[in-house]
This record gives structure tokens, C-alpha cells and sequence, in this order.
């Protein structure tokens, strides 16, 4: 099922859940809806690839995002690679989103100690008794939160632009900050100047710069994101500076159903990782994305584990893919994991952004193969050839979109404006 035939059928969510469900290798197990309830539901996943021992079972970011529709491509380079995988449908989102009465699961069934639980229910279903995990981004969590619940499951494991601890998004803004405000790198020094002029002639709003910096950086580099501070200092590019500020709102708010469904899902974020921000008033803050959000949903609680005391226990091999120009979770959040790990090596990929499984899928692919081969330790000397591997996943377009508006941008005349100068 191609990304034309997912799109043909999106306005008809019941025929698009029929199509993804008949899809081969698809199964269900059903699940209670909490613990101590009788309720149940069918959670969704599908296998797809040889059968071995150790799949790879690959969990994806949010919460909210779906694991069946979005990752068709990655599955079919997967098998063309021999590999075993293995991917759940989050409870809460897309094929497992509703009970067996078709209700949509409520906020007590939405835990990450659940879609834990899930995660080894469907071990069992398949009857594996171990299997590789990868975990991008929140799914770099769960898959921690797996080794911590279920050791004796893990045969190794890839955590691809991590997570650790509810205290990460004071760790992004820091980072953010020390780039492009106090621009402490010589190649974001003179992008820092620009910004700070901006800001302090009242081209860009503040509150916008954390988002938009962040976007344009992950996805377009250094390069875009200077010319689109020099667009705006000319008096153009105000349309691209708009439309990446929202694109964050854009994906937390909006439902696409079985691709993005953070509506439910939202609590786990909220509740359990701590995606309140903390507003300070100053620029170049990515968590104010999550400010409007953060009122539909209940207070931080508390985390399910203690991350940092669990991944010294952790005994098989990993690999850490960190991206360096990935923001959301930045290097030093990799480096800590990797130091915290008894047998782990950072794979540190040059000009990618946020989770490779999204952005670069062969690289996550070649790295998962070297960590179910037991050849991970070799992974950081072969770092730069893997990063040249050709990009492939859907969130990489968003680079190649981002420099046509540029481009066009920079032909459209110059509205009035001060020119921003420091």
C-alpha cells in the first residue's frame, strides 16, 4: 500500500483502517484496556521479513505517532536487507486506538508502563523470547523502558536521537541557546548575530524563534537558515519564518489518522515525560511548541523509571545514532547514554537531524544490522560512510521544501521593514 493509495483513502478512515489491516503480516492481540479493568482492545502490529529468532522490533517517536501506515518504506528496505521486523501500533493511536466497542481508550489506559507491557505481549504472541530493539526519539524511552522491565527480552538495541529524562527539554533549550544566541560555535556565530538583531529590531517575534530556528536548522543546515535570516533582514522571507513557527503547532494539534494522533496519546507527554514548558520569556525556547497543548492535558506526575540507574544494567550491545544537527534531543543527551552504558558506541551522523528512522533509513537500517550481528563496536569508524548513505524517509522532503520557499522567497520584493543589522 504506496503513500497515493494511503492518501486516495484518507477521507474514508474506515476503509483506510480495513485497507492497513488487511495488509500481509498483520495481527492482533488483545490486550486489557488497564490492569485491573476487564475492558480489552485489539492492539495492532505487523511482521514483515524472514523469521528469526531475534526480529527487530522498531518503535517509532511521539507519542502519537502510528507505526503501521507511516513506515511501509522502511519495511520493504528492511526485507530487501534480510531483516526481521517487528512493529507495534501504539495503544491510543491509528489500528489500536479504539476498545472492542469501538470507544476511543481513555486517559487511564494511556501509560508508558502499558505500551510497555504491549510490547512484550506481542513477543509472546509471536513467540520470540528476545529481540532487538530500536527506539527513536520517544520511542528511544520505551525501548529503555523495555530493557528496564524486560532484560531477559533484549538481544541489543538501537536508540536513535534518545530520550532519558523528563529534564531533556531544559537540555534542548540550553543547547538551542548556546548555538544560535550566544553563537559559542564558530559555524553558528555569525547566524547568532543576525538572530540577535532581529529579535531586537522587532522583525521576528521572540516567542517564534525556537521553533523556527530549530526546524529550519534540523532540516535544511546552517546555509538555509542564514539565508532565511538574511531574507528577513532585506525585508522578505516572512512567509517561510511563518509557516515553520506553526509547523510544530501544526503537528501536535491536527489528527491524521493513522499517521499522527496525539489527541489521545497527549497524556503519556504531558503526565509522564514532563512537556511542560517553563517559560522564561527569553528567545530561541523549542518547548513553547507544547504550551498550548500542555491545557488539555493533566500536570507532570512523575517519570515511570529512573532511566539514568537502569542503563548501567543494561549488558547487550548498543548503538546510539545521534545527528548533529539534531535539536529536539541533542548530542550531550547521546554522549550521557552512551557513558551511562556498559556496552554501547555512539554513531555520530554528520548533517541529519532527528531520528535517522525518519530522516536517514538506511543508516538506521545498516546500524540495526551491525548491532544483530554483534559488529556494533565497528560502527563509530564507519559513521561517515553510513551518513553518506542516499537519505530515504519521508521527513527528509521537508529539507528540499524548505529550499524552494527559500528561493522563491528571495525573488519576491522586499517589503518595508528596518534593516536588522548588529
Amino acid at each position: 500500500m504506496g503513500v497515493a493509495e494511503v492518501m486516495t483513502w484518507r477521507g474514508d478512515p474506515d476503509r483506510l483502517r480495513a485497507k492497513l489491516a488487511a495488509q500481509p503480516g498483520m495481527r492482533t492481540v488483545r490486550r486489557p484496556v488497564t490492569p485491573d479493568g476487564r475492558r480489552e482492545f485489539d492492539l495492532s502490529y505487523i511482521r514483515c521479513g524472514p523469521r528469526t529468532d531475534h526480529p527487530v522490533l522498531v518503535i517509532p517517536g511521539g507519542p502519537g505517532l502510528a507505526s503501521v501506515c507511516p513506515y511501509q518504506s522502511l519495511r520493504a528496505n528492511a526485507i530487501a536487507r534480510n531483516l526481521d521486523v517487528l512493529m507495534v501500533e501504539h495503544r491510543g493511536v491509528g489500528l489500536s486506538r479504539e476498545d472492542a466497542d469501538g470507544v476511543d481508550l481513555p486517559p487511564s489506559a494511556l501509560t508508558v508502563d502499558q505500551v510497555v507491557a504491549d510490547l512484550a505481549a506481542v513477543l509472546d504472541d509471536c513467540g520470540v523470547r528476545r529481540a532487538v530493539v530500536y527506539g527513536s526519539s520517544y520511542g528511544s524511552y520505551l525501548a529503555q523502558g523495555f530493557g528496564a522491565r524486560h532484560p531477559e527480552r533484549v538481544a541489543g538495541m538501537v536508540l536513535d536521537s534518545p530520550m532519558l529524562t523528563a529534564q531533556d527539554g531544559q537540555t534542548a533549550r540550553t543547547n538551542l541557546r548556546r548555538l544560535f544566541w550566544q553563537g559559542a560555535e564558530p559555524h553558528t556565530a555569525a547566524v547568532a548575530r543576525k538572530l540577535r538583531a532581529l529579535v531586537r529590531d522587532g522583525v521576528v517575534p521572540t516567542e517564534e524563534t525556537g521553533t523556527a530556528v530549530q526546524v529550519v536548522y534540523e532540516f535544511g543546515g546552517i546555509q538555509h537558515l542564514e539565508r532565511l535570516l538574511d531574507l528577513l533582514g532585506s525585508g522578505r522571507g516572512r512567509r517561510t519564518w511563518n509557516w515553520l513557527a506553526g509547523l510544530g503547532v501544526q503537528e501536535i494539534g491536527q489528527v491524521h489518522r493513522f499517521t499522527m494522533e496525539h489527541d489521545l496519546v497527549g497524556v503519556i507527554s504531558f503526565r509522564e515525560l514532563g512537556y511542560q514548558p517553563d517559560p522564561d520569556g527569553l528567545a530561541l525556547d523549542p518547548n513553547l511548541v507544547f504550551l498550548a497543548p500542555s491545557e488539555a492535558f493533566p500536570p507532570f506526575e512523575g517519570e515511570p523509571y529512573d532511566l539514568p540507574a537502569e542503563l548501567p544494567r543494561f549488558d547487550w550491545p548498543t548503538a546510539v545514532i545521534s545527528g548533529d544537527r539534531d535539536l529536539r534531543t541533542p548530542r550531550p543527551i547521546a554522549e550521557r547514554i552512551v557513558d551511562l552504558l556498559p556496552d554501547a558506541v555512539l554513531v555520530p551522523l554528520a548533517d541529519l537531524g532527528h531520528s535517522a528512522l525518519d530522516t536517514h533509513q538506511l543508516a538506521a537500517l545498516h546500524v540495526t544490522h551491525a548491532v544483530a550481528n554483534r559488529t556494533h563496536r565497528r560502527l563509530p569508524q564507519l559513521a561517515e560512510r553510513i551518513g553518506a548513505l542516499p537519505r530515504r524517509g519521508t521527513s527528509r522532503l521537508l529539507g528540499t521544501l524548505l529550499g524552494a520557499r527559500l528561493a522563491t522567497e528571495g525573488l519576491l520584493p522586499a517589503r518595508s521593514q528596518p534593516q536588522a543589522h548588529e
